[in-house]
């Protein structure tokens, strides 16, 4: 029963980190600059787009500009 409790709170924890970097291509955009700027983060209830926004001059282009796209949203 544990088991299958642990595997729905970690489906949900997963469905919400998704919201912000939505597809494959936004993820690989701002992998590096999360690692980077935001390793302490736990992703997850807009922790993640928080992070990178503060960080937003010091982004790759490529990352800044899924940030700039979820932060008009």
């Amino acid at each position: 029963m544990r088991f299958v409790g642990r595997c729905v709170i970690l489906s949900v924890s997963l469905i919400a980190t998704s919201a912000f970097a939505q597809t494959a291509a936004e993820r690989a955009a701002c992998r590096a600059d999360f690692q980077k700027f935001c390793k302490g983060t736990k992703p997850g209830g807009g922790r993640a787009l928080a992070c990178l926004s503060q960080q937003r001059d010091q982004l790759s282009e490529a990352c800044r500009k899924v940030v700039d796209a979820h932060a008009q949203q």
